[in-house]
Protein backbone atom coordinates (compact mmCIF):
# COMPACT_ATOMS: atom_id res chain seq x y z
CA UNK A 1 0.00 0.00 0.00
CA UNK A 2 1.82 3.43 -1.17
CA UNK A 3 1.68 6.08 1.37
CA UNK A 4 0.26 9.28 1.49
CA UNK A 5 3.66 10.90 0.98
CA UNK A 6 4.93 8.49 -2.16
CA UNK A 7 1.60 9.14 -3.74
CA UNK A 8 1.89 13.10 -3.53
CA UNK A 9 5.54 12.88 -4.83
CA UNK A 10 5.22 11.04 -8.03
CA UNK A 11 1.87 13.57 -8.64
CA UNK A 12 5.01 16.29 -7.96
CA UNK A 13 6.96 14.79 -10.54
CA UNK A 14 4.95 14.06 -13.01
CA UNK A 15 3.60 17.98 -12.74
CA UNK A 16 7.86 18.44 -12.72
CA UNK A 17 8.57 16.57 -16.09
CA UNK A 18 5.15 17.19 -17.95
CA UNK A 19 5.41 20.81 -19.35
CA UNK A 20 4.96 22.46 -22.65
CA UNK A 21 8.48 23.39 -25.13
CA UNK A 22 8.30 25.10 -27.92
CA UNK A 23 11.39 23.58 -30.65
CA UNK A 24 14.40 21.32 -29.06
CA UNK A 25 14.62 21.86 -25.50
CA UNK A 26 18.61 22.95 -25.56
CA UNK A 27 18.50 25.31 -28.07
CA UNK A 28 15.44 26.79 -26.58
CA UNK A 29 17.45 26.54 -22.87
CA UNK A 30 20.17 28.90 -24.25
CA UNK A 31 17.61 31.49 -25.55
CA UNK A 32 16.01 31.53 -22.39
CA UNK A 33 18.97 32.31 -20.47
CA UNK A 34 20.07 34.80 -23.29
CA UNK A 35 16.50 36.33 -22.74
CA UNK A 36 17.18 36.11 -19.20
CA UNK A 37 20.62 38.14 -18.91
CA UNK A 38 18.92 40.66 -20.95
CA UNK A 39 16.04 40.96 -18.81
CA UNK A 40 18.85 41.75 -15.90
CA UNK A 41 20.63 43.98 -18.06
CA UNK A 42 17.31 45.92 -18.62
CA UNK A 43 18.30 47.16 -22.00
CA UNK A 44 18.96 46.01 -25.29
CA UNK A 45 22.62 44.18 -25.01
CA UNK A 46 25.52 45.53 -27.91
CA UNK A 47 27.02 42.27 -27.58
CA UNK A 48 27.07 39.06 -25.86
CA UNK A 49 28.80 35.65 -25.21
CA UNK A 50 27.34 32.23 -24.80
CA UNK A 51 29.44 29.21 -23.38
CA UNK A 52 28.27 25.82 -23.03
CA UNK A 53 28.86 22.08 -22.35
CA UNK A 54 29.82 19.83 -24.94
CA UNK A 55 26.21 18.40 -24.51
CA UNK A 56 24.59 21.26 -25.49
CA UNK A 57 26.72 21.48 -28.24
CA UNK A 58 25.91 18.18 -29.45
CA UNK A 59 22.27 19.14 -29.31
CA UNK A 60 22.02 21.99 -30.74
CA UNK A 61 24.37 21.97 -33.94
CA UNK A 62 22.18 20.14 -35.98
CA UNK A 63 18.57 21.39 -35.03
CA UNK A 64 16.42 24.26 -36.37
CA UNK A 65 15.75 26.75 -33.67
CA UNK A 66 12.10 27.44 -33.76
CA UNK A 67 10.37 31.04 -34.61
CA UNK A 68 13.85 31.78 -36.53
CA UNK A 69 12.95 31.26 -40.28
CA UNK A 70 14.99 27.82 -40.39
CA UNK A 71 17.97 29.04 -38.36
CA UNK A 72 19.99 26.40 -37.06
CA UNK A 73 22.79 26.83 -33.93
CA UNK A 74 23.93 28.34 -30.91
CA UNK A 75 24.43 31.86 -31.94
CA UNK A 76 20.76 31.87 -33.46
CA UNK A 77 19.29 30.52 -30.50
CA UNK A 78 20.90 33.34 -28.53
CA UNK A 79 20.23 36.31 -30.60
CA UNK A 80 16.56 35.18 -30.77
CA UNK A 81 16.02 35.17 -27.14
CA UNK A 82 17.62 38.56 -27.11
CA UNK A 83 15.43 40.32 -30.54
CA UNK A 84 12.27 38.75 -29.45
CA UNK A 85 12.34 35.99 -26.85
CA UNK A 86 10.03 36.41 -23.21
CA UNK A 87 11.91 35.07 -20.38
CA UNK A 88 9.02 34.73 -18.10
CA UNK A 89 7.86 32.10 -20.49
CA UNK A 90 10.72 29.55 -19.86
CA UNK A 91 10.48 26.73 -22.54
CA UNK A 92 8.40 29.02 -24.91
CA UNK A 93 10.70 31.58 -24.69
CA UNK A 94 10.69 31.94 -28.26
CA UNK A 95 6.79 31.68 -28.74
CA UNK A 96 6.87 36.09 -28.80
CA UNK A 97 9.24 35.84 -31.16
CA UNK A 98 7.19 37.64 -34.43
CA UNK A 99 8.15 36.93 -38.16
CA UNK A 100 9.27 40.96 -38.73
CA UNK A 101 12.04 39.74 -35.93
CA UNK A 102 13.98 37.47 -38.50
CA UNK A 103 15.67 40.11 -40.66
CA UNK A 104 17.24 41.27 -37.48
CA UNK A 105 18.47 37.62 -35.93
CA UNK A 106 19.96 37.10 -39.56
CA UNK A 107 21.57 40.77 -39.63
CA UNK A 108 23.04 39.97 -35.98
CA UNK A 109 24.50 36.74 -36.93
CA UNK A 110 26.27 38.50 -39.58
CA UNK A 111 27.44 40.72 -37.62
CA UNK A 112 29.24 38.36 -35.46
CA UNK A 113 26.99 40.09 -32.64
CA UNK A 114 27.32 36.85 -30.38
CA UNK A 115 30.14 34.76 -29.88
CA UNK A 116 30.33 31.21 -28.76
CA UNK A 117 32.82 28.71 -26.57
CA UNK A 118 32.73 25.60 -25.64
CA UNK A 119 33.05 24.92 -21.72
CA UNK A 120 35.04 22.26 -20.48
CA UNK A 121 34.74 20.63 -16.96
CA UNK A 122 31.04 21.48 -15.96
CA UNK A 123 28.34 19.68 -15.93
CA UNK A 124 26.55 17.77 -19.10
CA UNK A 125 24.24 20.40 -18.59
CA UNK A 126 25.33 23.49 -18.13
CA UNK A 127 24.88 27.36 -20.03
CA UNK A 128 26.42 30.98 -19.46
CA UNK A 129 24.82 33.64 -20.77
CA UNK A 130 26.78 37.21 -20.44
CA UNK A 131 25.43 40.26 -22.25
CA UNK A 132 26.89 43.56 -22.63
CA UNK A 133 26.09 47.62 -23.10
CA UNK A 134 28.91 50.08 -22.73
CA UNK A 135 30.02 49.33 -19.56
CA UNK A 136 27.20 47.50 -18.10
CA UNK A 137 27.03 43.42 -18.16
CA UNK A 138 24.85 40.93 -17.00
CA UNK A 139 25.43 37.13 -16.95
CA UNK A 140 22.99 34.40 -16.45
CA UNK A 141 24.03 30.40 -15.58
CA UNK A 142 22.24 27.34 -16.07
CA UNK A 143 22.54 23.86 -14.69
CA UNK A 144 21.47 20.61 -14.77
CA UNK A 145 18.06 21.35 -15.86
CA UNK A 146 17.13 23.23 -18.73
CA UNK A 147 15.53 26.32 -16.77
CA UNK A 148 17.63 25.76 -13.29
CA UNK A 149 19.54 29.13 -13.47
CA UNK A 150 21.58 29.09 -10.64
CA UNK A 151 23.63 32.07 -10.92
CA UNK A 152 22.15 36.24 -11.90
CA UNK A 153 25.07 38.10 -12.24
CA UNK A 154 24.82 42.54 -12.58
CA UNK A 155 27.45 44.55 -13.52
CA UNK A 156 29.76 42.55 -11.96
CA UNK A 157 27.59 41.89 -8.26
CA UNK A 158 26.05 38.49 -7.72
CA UNK A 159 22.23 39.14 -7.61
CA UNK A 160 21.39 35.57 -7.06
CA UNK A 161 23.12 32.05 -6.40
CA UNK A 162 21.75 28.86 -5.51
CA UNK A 163 23.20 26.73 -3.19
CA UNK A 164 24.50 23.50 -4.00
CA UNK A 165 22.11 20.75 -4.30
CA UNK A 166 21.48 18.50 -1.11
CA UNK A 167 23.62 15.81 0.12
CA UNK A 168 22.56 12.28 -1.36
CA UNK A 169 22.49 11.24 2.24
CA UNK A 170 19.51 13.89 3.10
CA UNK A 171 16.25 13.07 3.65
CA UNK A 172 14.46 13.03 0.25
CA UNK A 173 11.88 15.79 -0.70
CA UNK A 174 8.67 15.91 -2.56
CA UNK A 175 9.22 15.09 -6.34
CA UNK A 176 12.57 13.34 -5.64
CA UNK A 177 12.98 10.31 -8.39
CA UNK A 178 15.28 8.38 -6.40
CA UNK A 179 11.85 7.09 -4.41
CA UNK A 180 10.57 5.72 -8.01
CA UNK A 181 10.62 2.06 -8.37
CA UNK A 182 8.23 -0.40 -10.76
CA UNK A 183 6.12 -1.53 -8.07
CA UNK A 184 4.93 1.37 -6.93
CA UNK A 185 4.92 2.96 -10.24
CA UNK A 186 2.01 0.61 -11.51
CA UNK A 187 0.16 0.97 -7.98
CA UNK A 188 0.00 4.07 -8.09
CA UNK A 189 -1.10 4.22 -11.71
CA UNK A 190 -3.55 1.65 -10.41
CA UNK A 191 -4.59 3.96 -7.46
CA UNK A 192 -4.55 7.49 -8.01
CA UNK A 193 -6.96 9.73 -8.33
CA UNK A 194 -6.77 11.00 -12.14
CA UNK A 195 -8.13 14.40 -11.31
CA UNK A 196 -4.94 15.08 -9.78
CA UNK A 197 -3.18 14.68 -13.35
CA UNK A 198 -5.85 14.66 -15.95
CA UNK A 199 -5.46 17.92 -17.27
CA UNK A 200 -1.65 17.12 -17.48
CA UNK A 201 -2.05 14.20 -19.63
CA UNK A 202 -5.00 15.73 -21.71
CA UNK A 203 -2.57 18.18 -23.08
CA UNK A 204 0.31 15.49 -23.54
CA UNK A 205 -1.35 13.58 -25.42
CA UNK A 206 -3.18 16.71 -27.28
CA UNK A 207 -0.12 18.74 -28.08
CA UNK A 208 2.19 15.56 -29.02
CA UNK A 209 -0.77 14.08 -31.45
CA UNK A 210 -1.19 17.55 -32.93
CA UNK A 211 2.77 17.74 -33.71
CA UNK A 212 2.78 14.43 -35.15
CA UNK A 213 -0.14 14.89 -37.63
CA UNK A 214 1.68 17.63 -38.50
CA UNK A 215 4.64 16.04 -39.09
CA UNK A 216 3.00 13.21 -41.04
CA UNK A 217 0.74 15.95 -43.34
CA UNK A 218 3.77 17.71 -44.46
CA UNK A 219 7.30 16.72 -45.19
CA UNK A 220 9.70 17.83 -42.27
CA UNK A 221 13.65 16.25 -42.42
CA UNK A 222 13.67 12.75 -44.08
CA UNK A 223 9.67 12.44 -43.23
CA UNK A 224 10.85 9.35 -41.26
CA UNK A 225 7.19 9.01 -40.20
CA UNK A 226 6.03 8.81 -43.67
CA UNK A 227 8.08 6.86 -45.18
CA UNK A 228 7.13 3.82 -42.64
CA UNK A 229 3.38 4.46 -42.98
CA UNK A 230 4.15 4.19 -47.27
CA UNK A 231 5.87 1.45 -46.76
CA UNK A 232 5.05 -0.96 -43.77
CA UNK A 233 1.15 -0.40 -44.18
CA UNK A 234 -1.25 0.49 -41.31
CA UNK A 235 -1.00 -1.57 -38.76
CA UNK A 236 -0.82 -0.29 -35.29
CA UNK A 237 2.70 -1.53 -34.84
CA UNK A 238 3.46 0.54 -37.91
CA UNK A 239 1.29 3.62 -36.51
CA UNK A 240 2.89 3.53 -33.03
CA UNK A 241 6.58 3.82 -34.90
CA UNK A 242 5.58 6.08 -37.71
CA UNK A 243 3.77 8.49 -35.26
CA UNK A 244 6.14 9.27 -32.53
CA UNK A 245 8.99 9.45 -35.57
CA UNK A 246 6.22 12.12 -37.35
CA UNK A 247 6.17 14.23 -34.20
CA UNK A 248 9.86 13.92 -34.02
CA UNK A 249 10.16 15.08 -38.18
CA UNK A 250 8.64 18.31 -37.13
CA UNK A 251 9.45 19.32 -33.99
CA UNK A 252 13.98 18.65 -34.86
CA UNK A 253 13.22 20.57 -38.40
CA UNK A 254 12.21 24.09 -36.55
CA UNK A 255 7.91 22.99 -36.54
CA UNK A 256 6.44 25.73 -33.71
CA UNK A 257 4.05 23.69 -32.38
CA UNK A 258 4.43 22.90 -28.65
CA UNK A 259 4.97 19.58 -27.07
CA UNK A 260 4.69 18.31 -23.42
CA UNK A 261 8.12 17.10 -22.90
CA UNK A 262 9.60 14.00 -20.35
CA UNK A 263 12.67 13.97 -18.76
CA UNK A 264 13.73 17.37 -20.08
CA UNK A 265 13.37 16.10 -24.01
CA UNK A 266 10.78 17.19 -26.06
CA UNK A 267 11.23 13.67 -28.73
CA UNK A 268 11.18 11.52 -25.43
CA UNK A 269 8.09 13.26 -24.59
CA UNK A 270 6.23 12.39 -28.23
CA UNK A 271 7.66 8.80 -27.24
CA UNK A 272 6.10 8.28 -24.04
CA UNK A 273 3.04 8.89 -25.53
CA UNK A 274 1.96 8.44 -29.33
CA UNK A 275 2.36 4.79 -29.18
CA UNK A 276 0.77 3.91 -26.03
CA UNK A 277 -2.20 6.00 -27.78
CA UNK A 278 -2.13 4.00 -30.57
CA UNK A 279 -2.80 1.34 -28.90
CA UNK A 280 -5.11 2.09 -26.73
CA UNK A 281 -7.14 3.44 -29.59
CA UNK A 282 -6.74 0.26 -31.41
CA UNK A 283 -7.63 -1.49 -28.35
CA UNK A 284 -10.53 0.53 -27.56
CA UNK A 285 -9.92 0.92 -24.05
CA UNK A 286 -11.45 3.34 -21.94
CA UNK A 287 -10.09 6.66 -21.57
CA UNK A 288 -8.99 6.05 -17.79
CA UNK A 289 -7.09 3.27 -18.41
CA UNK A 290 -5.38 5.17 -21.11
CA UNK A 291 -4.67 7.74 -18.46
CA UNK A 292 -3.21 5.31 -16.21
CA UNK A 293 -0.83 3.58 -19.13
CA UNK A 294 0.24 6.77 -20.17
CA UNK A 295 1.30 7.64 -16.06
CA UNK A 296 3.27 4.06 -16.51
CA UNK A 297 5.03 4.93 -19.38
CA UNK A 298 6.14 8.53 -18.07
CA UNK A 299 7.33 7.38 -14.72
CA UNK A 300 8.92 4.38 -15.78
CA UNK A 301 10.91 6.45 -18.33
CA UNK A 302 11.64 9.32 -15.66
CA UNK A 303 12.67 6.44 -13.54
CA UNK A 304 15.53 5.50 -16.02
CA UNK A 305 16.65 8.32 -16.94
CA UNK A 306 16.88 9.69 -13.41
CA UNK A 307 19.95 7.17 -13.05
CA UNK A 308 21.25 7.99 -16.58
CA UNK A 309 21.24 11.62 -16.38
CA UNK A 310 19.17 14.45 -18.75
CA UNK A 311 22.26 14.42 -21.49
CA UNK A 312 24.07 11.57 -21.95
CA UNK A 313 25.62 9.34 -25.14
CA UNK A 314 23.00 7.15 -24.17
CA UNK A 315 19.85 7.93 -26.63
CA UNK A 316 16.80 9.14 -25.03
CA UNK A 317 14.51 7.67 -27.30
CA UNK A 318 15.43 4.30 -25.86
CA UNK A 319 14.15 4.75 -22.23
CA UNK A 320 11.73 6.65 -23.59
CA UNK A 321 9.91 3.78 -25.92
CA UNK A 322 11.14 1.79 -22.72
CA UNK A 323 7.98 3.27 -21.11
CA UNK A 324 5.79 3.03 -23.71
CA UNK A 325 6.32 -0.55 -23.83
CA UNK A 326 5.62 -1.05 -20.03
CA UNK A 327 2.28 1.12 -20.87
CA UNK A 328 1.69 -1.17 -23.85
CA UNK A 329 1.71 -4.17 -21.77
CA UNK A 330 -0.44 -2.45 -19.09
CA UNK A 331 -2.42 -1.76 -21.60
CA UNK A 332 -2.82 -5.53 -22.53
CA UNK A 333 -3.62 -6.34 -19.07
CA UNK A 334 -0.09 -7.12 -17.75
CA UNK A 335 0.83 -7.39 -13.95
CA UNK A 336 3.86 -6.41 -12.67
CA UNK A 337 5.92 -9.66 -14.18
CA UNK A 338 4.80 -8.75 -17.54
CA UNK A 339 5.48 -4.88 -17.29
CA UNK A 340 9.41 -6.30 -15.84
CA UNK A 341 9.83 -8.91 -17.93
CA UNK A 342 8.98 -6.04 -21.15
CA UNK A 343 11.43 -3.53 -19.49
CA UNK A 344 14.23 -5.98 -19.38
CA UNK A 345 13.45 -7.04 -23.18
CA UNK A 346 13.97 -3.94 -24.43
CA UNK A 347 16.50 -2.54 -22.67
CA UNK A 348 18.54 -5.58 -23.30
CA UNK A 349 18.07 -4.90 -26.94
CA UNK A 350 18.80 -1.61 -28.15
CA UNK A 351 20.68 0.27 -25.57
CA UNK A 352 23.52 0.36 -27.76
CA UNK A 353 22.26 3.63 -29.23
CA UNK A 354 24.05 6.42 -28.93
CA UNK A 355 23.12 9.88 -28.66
CA UNK A 356 24.44 12.13 -31.04
CA UNK A 357 22.60 15.70 -30.67
CA UNK A 358 19.18 16.66 -31.53
CA UNK A 359 18.57 16.33 -35.23
CA UNK A 360 16.38 15.08 -37.61
CA UNK A 361 17.71 11.80 -37.73
CA UNK A 362 16.18 11.53 -34.16
CA UNK A 363 12.95 10.44 -35.73
CA UNK A 364 14.75 7.33 -36.90
CA UNK A 365 15.91 5.92 -33.54
CA UNK A 366 12.93 6.77 -32.56
CA UNK A 367 11.18 4.61 -34.62
CA UNK A 368 13.73 1.99 -33.97
CA UNK A 369 13.37 2.27 -30.51
CA UNK A 370 9.43 1.53 -30.69
CA UNK A 371 9.91 -1.19 -32.68
CA UNK A 372 12.17 -2.40 -29.99
CA UNK A 373 9.70 -1.70 -27.48
CA UNK A 374 7.21 -4.08 -29.22
CA UNK A 375 9.26 -6.84 -29.99
CA UNK A 376 9.94 -6.45 -25.70
CA UNK A 377 6.34 -6.32 -25.05
CA UNK A 378 5.49 -9.50 -27.43
CA UNK A 379 8.37 -11.69 -26.10
CA UNK A 380 6.36 -10.70 -22.62
CA UNK A 381 3.27 -11.73 -23.41
CA UNK A 382 4.84 -15.41 -24.33
CA UNK A 383 6.36 -14.94 -20.83
CA UNK A 384 9.78 -15.13 -22.40
CA UNK A 385 12.31 -12.41 -20.99
CA UNK A 386 16.15 -12.19 -21.33
CA UNK A 387 18.21 -13.98 -18.24
CA UNK A 388 20.24 -12.81 -15.36
CA UNK A 389 23.98 -12.97 -16.39
CA UNK A 390 23.23 -11.76 -20.12
CA UNK A 391 24.91 -8.98 -21.19
CA UNK A 392 23.74 -6.18 -18.79
CA UNK A 393 21.05 -7.91 -18.15
CA UNK A 394 20.74 -8.23 -14.07
CA UNK A 395 18.35 -10.52 -12.03
CA UNK A 396 15.14 -8.45 -11.87
CA UNK A 397 14.18 -4.84 -13.18
CA UNK A 398 15.50 -2.69 -11.02
CA UNK A 399 18.88 -4.29 -11.07
CA UNK A 400 18.85 -4.54 -14.74
CA UNK A 401 17.54 -0.58 -14.64
CA UNK A 402 20.02 0.52 -12.14
CA UNK A 403 22.79 -1.29 -14.64
CA UNK A 404 21.14 0.88 -17.29
CA UNK A 405 21.44 3.90 -15.30
CA UNK A 406 25.51 2.95 -14.87
CA UNK A 407 25.78 2.34 -18.71
CA UNK A 408 24.34 5.29 -19.60
CA UNK A 409 26.17 7.84 -16.98
CA UNK A 410 29.75 6.48 -16.38
CA UNK A 411 29.99 3.84 -19.32
CA UNK A 412 29.35 5.62 -21.58
CA UNK A 413 31.30 9.33 -20.77
CA UNK A 414 34.40 8.78 -22.89
CA UNK A 415 31.82 7.74 -25.74
CA UNK A 416 30.22 11.32 -25.00
CA UNK A 417 33.81 12.84 -25.28
CA UNK A 418 34.46 11.47 -28.56
CA UNK A 419 30.92 12.40 -30.52
CA UNK A 420 31.62 15.86 -29.14
CA UNK A 421 35.22 15.70 -30.74
CA UNK A 422 33.80 13.99 -33.67
CA UNK A 423 31.05 16.91 -34.47
CA UNK A 424 33.39 19.72 -33.58
CA UNK A 425 36.24 18.32 -36.10
CA UNK A 426 38.91 17.82 -33.77
CA UNK A 427 41.19 15.38 -34.50
CA UNK A 428 41.53 11.96 -32.86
Amino acid sequence: MLTKEVCENYILILKDELIEALGCTEPIAIAYAAAKAKAVLGKQPKRMEIGCSGNIVKNVKGVVVPNTGGLIGIDAAAIAGVVGGDADRELQVLESVKEEDYDEIRRLLKEDYCSVYHLQGVENLYIEAKVYSDEESAEVSIKDSHTNIIKIVKNGETLFQKEEDAKEDEVAVPGDTSLLNIKDIIEFADTVNLDEVRDLLSNQIKRNTAIAEEGLKNDYGVSVGKTLLKYYGDDVKTRAKAKAAAGSDARMSGCSLPVVINSGSGNQGITVTLPVVEYARELKVSEEKLMRALIISNLVSIHQKSLIGKLSAYCGAVSAATGSAAAITYLHGGKYEDISRTIINTTANVSGIVCDGAKPSCAAKIASAVDAAILGHQLSMDGKVFKNGEGIVKDGVEATIKSIGRLGRKGMEGTDLEIIDIMLDKEA
